[in-house]
């Protein structure tokens, strides 16, 4: 345990000697992190950066508000069905979120006031559309040539031997 400041000494002088004593006794020599980059000096600064990191390096995370968690379900919904393979996909994944939201405004949830309103799920779809046109239709066979009724083909044959 460190010893209290004496009188009359000025704090910084006591720390500078606390810390020279220190390091001569070598209780800073293998420290881990020795000789390495200070991580997060390029950031901006943060007053929650040490619980950011305790989160991140615990692999933990906070539930968010419940309305939070709706828009941001929400946003992930968006996505998904700009990505679905089908329209019916689309509406099925936009009516369920729209759904949620109703649901949302219903009862009293946690969080911030929600905002969302309903997706117009005609306009998603047309967005769709835009972005994954239908598939060119497959191109014609070619008819068969036709052929000749067989009596002119026959009265071609004689006429050739004769």
């Amino acid at each position: 345990m460190t010893r209290r400041k004496p009188p009359g000494v000025s704090f910084e002088t006591w720390v500078d000697r606390q810390i020279r004593e220190a390091a001569e006794r070598g209780a800073f020599d293998n420290l881990p992190g020795a000789g390495k980059p200070l991580s997060g000096l390029d950031e901006a600064d943060d007053e929650y950066w040490w619980i950011k990191r305790k989160l991140r390096e615990e692999n933990l995370s906070l539930p968010l508000p419940g309305t939070l968690a709706l828009r941001k379900e929400a946003e992930q919904a968006l996505e998904a069905a700009a990505n679905a393979p089908s329209e019916d996909e689309v509406r099925r994944i936009i009516e369920d979120i729209n759904a949620k939201i109703v649901e949302g405004h219903r009862k009293a949830m946690s969080g911030p006031p929600l905002t969302l309103m309903p997706y117009d799920v005609e306009e998603i779809l047309n967005e769709w559309r835009e972005r994954h046109p239908p598939p060119p239709p497959a191109p014609a066979e070619p008819e068969p040539a036709s052929r000749p009724p067989r009596r002119r083909l026959l009265s071609f044959l004689r006429r050739r031997t004769d």
